[in-house]
């Protein structure tokens, strides 16, 4: 049997707030004929920023969390705006969730972050040569600290749960892969 994509019959629209709407959609299986509701979160894609500093330095962002209510450390990263390129998104959210700036962004990869129900995509980009050029200036929704680390202690805080963001630990998968001989295995 060659796997057929289900036919969506009918769709309503269940919440739209300011970074998402929720829709439920109505399905048929190709398999079985059968029509099914099932449950799809719709949002623009995000951009997720690697900024490292001329002296091998990565830097980070520590914020609160609503859905975990706990404060994480990742990468700066957020909302891809209609029109942005990945590239101008990721050089526009390290500057203001950090007050760093740096080179030319350059792609390492993109993800589906839940294609289960999700309809969006995660693009991963590179700063480098980074420094500071002023203030960060974070949205009314932000309360957020910079911090920087060095790139060598990444693989531990990853280890250790310290960083525990998906799509910050694929990031870094992403580095990884891209520039072999940076990091170093977690002890």
């Amino acid at each position: 049997m060659t796997l057929q994509p289900w036919v969506r019959r009918e769709e309503r629209i269940i919440a739209d707030t300011s970074i998402f709407q929720v829709r439920s959609v109505l399905a048929r299986s190709p398999r079985t004929g059968e029509d099914r509701w099932l449950s799809v979160v719709t949002t623009g894609d995000w951009i997720n920023v690697i900024a490292l500093t001329d002296d091998g330095h990565v830097v980070l962002v520590r914020q609160f969390r609503h859905g975990t209510r706990e404060f994480t450390l990742e990468i700066p990263g957020g909302l891809i705006d209609p029109g942005e390129t990945p590239a101008q998104a990721g050089a526009r959210e390290l500057r203001e969730e950090s007050g760093y700036a740096g080179g030319e962004p350059v792609s390492l990869g993109v993800v589906n972050p839940n294609p289960a129900f999700i309809n969006n995509r995660c693009h991963t980009v590179l700063i480098e040569g980074c420094r500071r050029v002023g203030d960060p200036q974070p949205d009314g929704g932000e309360d957020i600290e910079t911090e920087l680390r060095p790139l060598s202690t990444i693989p531990q805080a990853i280890a250790s749960g310290e960083i525990d963001h998906a799509l910050v630990i694929c990031a870094f998968w992403w580095l990884a892969q891209a520039r072999p001989g940076r990091f170093v295995a977690a002890p």
